[in-house]
């Protein structure tokens, strides 16, 4: 945090690992490091995949990382 707008970097960071507490493993007895790998791989499917997003105009973070990256493969 040495620089003009650092904060600002983490404010992502921490707002996701914020989600994942409060939609998945708070809501789950996890006794086991497979069970919490499971919980997690299950959460960022959810998160990417299927979720829709309000900053995102609705769509999936899948859908607009794949439609920005065919824009970036014709351009080429």
């Amino acid at each position: 945090m040495d620089g003009r707008g650092r904060a600002l970097d983490n404010v992502f960071c921490e707002r996701l690992w914020r989600s994942v507490k409060y939609e998945c493993l708070y809501l789950r007895v996890l006794e086991t490091v497979p069970e919490v790998r499971e919980a997690l791989t299950w959460y960022f499917d959810l998160h990417n995949n299927r979720k829709p997003h309000q900053a995102l105009n609705y769509k999936t973070p899948r859908t607009v990382f794949e439609k920005e990256r065919m824009g970036l493969l014709l351009k080429q």
